[in-house]
């Protein structure tokens, strides 16, 4: 699943073949005025984004990044000043040797995230693709190092670290964010946090993001980002991280992530871990006899539970109870399931315990197990 790396004189030849590429691709307009072709464009979605522009287009301005670039906002039928805003910026934005390529629409309701990244990518000739939210802020080093990184995996989404703004929210969110392994950024990909790299740090080859094709255009509640991310993974793609702080993300009420319904995310999540590892199982064990396990036990195909041989826990009233009888199921007799101490268990185990919650026990748990997360055990909570 993940790409290898690259020798420094490949990843100098990938440049000139990006290169070479950005000036076969260049716009009419270019061609016409004799001009250079667009590196890479920052993709902003906007819808009511009033209260953070400013910040966010200062920081798109105070990049230290030399090659060509272009902004793309794409306004989602705000009711608010934010396209004025956009607007405004013009003249800097030129001054810094950046074009400003901004449209929108104005119907009675929003068209969702989806389809304002898809206008945005669309309207715009960069080689390159820095997605942006309008209220993030870039510290000046990222679309220089992201580009850098990208040009030798150009089949990656390239992503970054990051710190939140208000500090201290979600804060075990962010530290899941920023401390994945490079190994655990494929392992991961099933729990509930979403995406392993996340969309406002994304950064990509505009041939990637047109071999994944756009994102789903469903509207409020939808995961673009998430079904982006799986198709992006089936397709063979990398997932990368510059380990370096290179976004402010905000964390507000407002924010879009808040209108998508966690059964939604789980329905998603448990099609995907059950296509990529499940299937090519012949048994495994779910960790957790609780809520959660029995939940997952629930969601699987009928396939898949059957080859469910226990499930694990630590709790002494629930392993007392011997096993689990899956009550809705229409087999006869009801499927029942033993339920095992933790060291009586044997691997692959489908682990769905929450991360980062049990003082270290789970992961001291797996650790004197010598499991290998990937091979032997796979997070999904």
């Amino acid at each position: 699943m993940k790409s290898e790396g690259v020798s420094e004189g490949s990843c100098t030849a990938v440049k000139r073949v990006c290169l070479r590429r950005s000036s076969e691709n260049s716009t009419v307009e270019d061609r016409a005025a004799g001009g250079t072709s667009v590196q890479v464009s920052v993709i902003v979605p906007v819808y009511n984004g009033s209260d953070w522009l400013d910040q966010c287009l200062q920081a798109v301005v105070d990049q230290d990044y030399q090659g060509s670039m272009e902004l793309s906002v794409y306004d989602d039928s705000s009711t608010d000043n934010s396209r004025v805003i956009v607007e405004g910026w013009r003249d800097k934005l030129e001054e810094r040797g950046i074009s400003l390529v901004i449209s929108g629409h104005k119907s009675e309701k929003p068209k969702g995230v989806g389809f304002a990244k898809n206008q945005a990518v669309s309207q715009s000739c960069g080689q390159y693709l820095c997605f942006q939210d309008a209220d993030d802020v870039m510290m000046p080093q990222r679309v220089r190092l992201q580009y850098e990184r990208t040009v030798c995996n150009p089949t990656a989404i390239v992503g970054c670290q990051v710190r939140r703004d208000p500090e201290g929210s979600t804060e075990r969110y962010t530290r899941w964010i920023n401390s994945l392994s490079p190994e655990q950024l494929y392992t991961q990909v099933f729990t509930s946090h979403g995406p392993t790299v996340v969309m406002p740090t994304w950064f990509c080859s505009r041939d990637w993001f047109l071999k994944v094709g756009p994102f789903d255009e469903g509207g409020k509640g939808v995961p673009e980002d998430l079904l982006w991310f799986y198709r992006s993974l089936r397709l063979g793609g990398s997932v990368l991280r510059v380990d370096e702080c290179l976004l402010i993300y905000r964390y507000h009420q407002h924010a879009a992530t808040h209108s998508v319904l966690e059964e939604t995310i789980w329905t998603l999540r448990v099609n995907f871990l059950q296509e990529r590892v499940l299937d090519q199982w012949d048994s495994f064990t779910i960790w957790n006899a609780g809520k959660q396990g029995r939940k997952l036990y629930r969601s699987l195909s009928l396939t898949n539970q059957k080859k469910v041989k226990a499930f694990c826990d630590v709790d002494e009233k629930k392993i007392k109870k011997g096993f689990y009888t899956y009550e809705d199921s229409k087999e006869r007799p009801k499927p029942k399931i033993p339920v095992l101490r933790v060291k009586d268990a044997s691997p692959p185990f489908i682990v769905c315990v929450k991360l980062d919650m049990t003082a270290g026990v789970l992961e001291e748990s797996l650790a004197s197990l010598k499991l290998k997360e990937g091979e032997d055990f796979y997070h999904f909570n």
